[in-house]
């Protein structure tokens, strides 16, 4: 998952993330490391977050939008 490569690029925190997202940093965390997977609301929540498709954040396309 394109996870922490999109935090990174925006120059956010994980604790900034799990704060707008009203999660803990530790979930992000392990999100980031592959130790959990997330579910299908939560990868809606960070697409929507970070203005990217599903698909982009999951690795399955290189483009950030599915309709371009």
């Amino acid at each position: 998952m394109r996870l922490k490569e999109l935090r990174k690029q925006r120059k956010i925190s994980q604790l900034k993330l799990a704060m707008d997202l009203n999660m803990n940093q530790n979930s992000i965390s392990r999100y980031e490391t592959g130790e959990r997977e997330a579910d299908y609301e939560t990868l809606i929540k960070f697409a929507d977050y970070f203005d990217v498709s599903v698909d982009y954040l999951l690795e399955r396309t290189e483009n950030p939008k599915m309709n371009q």
